[in-house]
């Protein structure tokens, strides 16, 4: 668990581990998030890479990191294709069946977990383990769903509907569970994100006390870390926007946000959520209005109304009310809600 008091310093101060995203939030597919490598080259203390896809292992996804020019061993990675092995190995028998929806990757890991991938429903699996695999096709799918009609467990890495890449979003594993769930009426056990089991393996392997977790999407990287008591940095760099954000339930809330990486080496009080410095929030009705007048500019600065206008709307979501029209009080809130929309769908 976190220790969740105030912070003056920052974050690699305040917190022991960080467990980090990486789709969105350290890269887009082949290439780097812009400012990550750059933050975490200047990050000295712990860190996880806590990865929903499964469609790698831990060394390939620290070696690809390296790649990059990030310092990564394998035992910093903590995927979710180890998670649902895991999970797995403490449902069934050792040694049973389990048929595999997912890249190699995935079989490698329920093999090291004692159980034997098989590939089809006549094969008498007890279990069903779907990961991310981009060659995933509709043979493949039947068999799984001839599988867990017939009771087996179903078991998945993450429930992710995209995947963020440097083409923009593509279809992620949730899109392909969904093809499951809607040909067998069943919902699987999810290992990763937003489970709260792959969030508190990696922190024990940290073996740390006070963790935050740094991602892009409130329904997996702040959920699982809503679940797990652990406070999160939630960054602009991928899939949730601040509208999003501001229609979030508290079980997908966090803390703090960021534009991206590079405020890890700023004081995280800056980041958290809450009123800041030159910004009052107002509210009329349906209509809330933020003043800045006394602010300064540029990019964090300009998410200064979001962090201000955060815990009033929460209150409204609580009490079952709309989320406000966010509307700008003077000139300096119209150009911060330029630079960072409220995009509130009505």
């Amino acid at each position: 668990m976190s220790d969740t008091g105030d912070h003056t310093g920052s974050f690699v101060d305040a917190y022991d581990v960080l467990l980090l995203d990486l789709d969105g939030t350290v890269y887009r597919g082949a290439e780097a998030v812009p400012g990550a490598v750059e933050a975490l080259a200047q990050t000295d203390g712990g860190r996880m890479f806590v990865t929903n896809n499964a469609s790698r292992r831990a060394p390939e996804v620290a070696e690809k990191l390296r790649g990059m020019g990030v310092a990564a061993t394998p035992e910093q990675v903590m995927t979710s294709a180890q998670a649902a092995a895991g999970l797995l190995a403490d449902q069934v028998p050792a040694g049973s069946a389990v048929l595999v929806l997912g890249a190699p990757a995935l079989a490698a890991e329920v093999t090291d977990a004692g159980l034997v991938p098989v590939e089809r429903a006549d094969q008498a699996p007890v279990a069903v383990v779907q990961g991310f695999d981009p060659d995933l096709g509709w043979r493949r799918l039947a068999e799984g769903a001839l599988a867990v009609r017939s009771g087996a467990l179903w078991v998945a890495s993450n429930v992710d509907t995209t995947l963020p890449s440097e083409r923009g979003l593509l279809p992620g594993n949730g899109s392909l569970v969904a093809v499951v769930r809607t040909a067998t009426g069943r919902e699987p056990i999810v290992a990763g994100k937003p489970s709260a089991t792959i969030m508190e393996q990696a922190v024990a392997r940290a073996g740390a006390t006070r963790a935050l977790a740094v991602g892009d999407r409130l329904d997996t990287d702040i959920a699982g870390a809503v679940a797990a008591g652990i406070d999160a940095l939630l960054v602009w760099t991928g899939v949730s926007s601040p509208a999003e954000m501001l229609r979030a339930g508290p079980a997908y809330r966090p803390r703090y946000i960021a534009s991206d990486m590079s405020a890890l080496h700023r004081a995280a009080a800056h980041s958290a959520i809450g009123p800041r410095p030159g910004w009052t929030v107002r509210i009329d009705g349906d209509r809330l209005t933020v003043h800045g007048a006394d602010s300064p500019a540029g990019p964090e600065a300009d998410l200064d109304w979001v962090r201000s206008a955060a815990g009033t709307v929460w209150a409204r979501v609580d009490r079952g009310e709309s989320v406000p029209e966010v509307v700008a009080g003077d000139a300096r809130a119209a150009e911060a809600l330029a630079n960072v929309p409220a995009q509130v769908e009505r």
